[in-house]
């Protein structure tokens, strides 16, 4: 067991950390405006005048990516289905919408791929997670992304040394559902009340409290205003910030 700090909290007795993947390890929000802006631009060809509002629905306004937003809160799927409502208000069969929709969606992921050039694994955080996982931590990424892009973005950034599970959000469940965390943590062989969750949304705080954490560390990097987090008990602006005691 091991006693971690952050500020002026300490937690004790922790036995594994569990990390969100964007935003927390991934530097991925210009990657997921960019996302956003060529989704909707792609459905606007076909439906002209809907570009704008569903650059709202997915969380980007005034150029800027919404912490709290669809597309840096939600699956994929999640952001599909939005981008369908939009497009099945227009009067289009709902079956015609999601077609577009996946469509728009998959031409996109062709000419807009996550890797490290796109979504880099943000400074420090290497040396952190090998500090904490040469202390006898177990740790975890779980994600609201398909765990085959977890494995691909701890390939990626060869994380493999240090990462103990791998788990995104096609398990059936998704955040902000405990269950989820129950879990990894099932699947890590320790319980939650030995566990910390780091994570930049509001769904990673809440689930793991529902889910009986030992502790939540909300993260905002180079921000230390974030009101979304206000639920966490610590909010810290860079992972260097977790510290072993």
């Amino acid at each position: 067991m091991v006693d971690i700090r952050c500020g002026n909290i300490e937690f004790n007795n922790i036995q594994a950390i569990i990390f969100d993947k964007d935003g927390t390890l991934e530097d991925s929000q210009n990657f997921l405006r960019e996302l956003s802006i060529r989704r909707a631009r792609l459905i606007d060809a076909q439906i002209p005048g809907i570009g704008e509002p569903l650059l709202m629905a997915f969380g980007l306004q005034d150029n800027c990516l919404d912490p709290t937003g669809l597309m840096a809160v939600g699956s994929r799927q999640e952001n599909l289905i939005a981008a369908a409502a939009y497009i099945a208000e227009t009067g289009r069969s709902w079956f015609e919408s999601l077609t577009i929709a996946e469509n728009a969606f998959t031409e996109t992921d062709k000419y807009l791929q996550k890797n490290r050039a796109t979504s880099p694994l943000f400074a420090g955080s290497l040396d952190v997670l090998k500090t904490l996982s040469e202390a006898g931590l177990k740790l975890a990424i779980l994600s609201a992304a398909p765990t085959k892009d977890v494995e691909n973005f701890v390939q990626e950034h060869q994380l493999s040394n240090y990462i103990q599970l791998m788990m995104g959000g096609d398990q059936g469940l998704t955040k902000p559902d405990p269950q989820l965390f129950i879990q990894a943590c099932k699947n890590l062989k320790i319980s939650p009340n030995v566990t910390l969750m780091v994570g930049d949304s509001q769904g990673d705080i809440i689930m793991a409290q529902q889910a009986g954490v030992a502790g939540t560390i909300g993260i905002c990097w180079g921000n230390s205003q974030a009101p979304h987090l206000e639920k966490a008990d610590i909010i810290i602006t860079q992972l260097e910030q977790i510290k072993l005691c």
